[in-house]
């Protein structure tokens, strides 16, 4: 992959918000997935396996093979490709196997 992958094309106005990801502000255009904003980050990846711990990034971006999934505002398992950014948002990227009830 190159960087030039994933690069936001120009548009004419763009609405800027701020989220942050594993408590980092990241700049995001209003009405773009989370995942495309994941996409763009240096460590593209948005969770990691729960047994091997292998890296995973957004893939089919249409919410069909589960490899985006992040922790969006205190919620994990969200599929981060369905879900419009809003201004303040937090994202954390999922490491490792979920912990139920803790």
């Amino acid at each position: 992959m190159t960087d030039s992958m994933f690069r936001k094309l120009p548009d004419a106005a763009p609405s800027l918000l701020t989220v942050y990801i594993d408590g980092q502000p990241v700049k995001a255009e209003e009405g773009e997935s989370v995942a495309g904003v994941l996409l763009r980050e240096k460590s593209a990846a948005s969770r990691t396996t729960p047994v091997l711990e292998s890296p995973r990034a957004p893939f089919c971006m249409m919410g069909v093979c589960f490899d985006c999934l992040a922790v969006v505002d205190g919620m994990p398992s969200t599929q981060s490709c369905l879900v419009t950014v809003k201004e303040g948002m937090r994202v954390e990227r999922q490491l490792g196997r979920r912990r139920v009830g803790v």
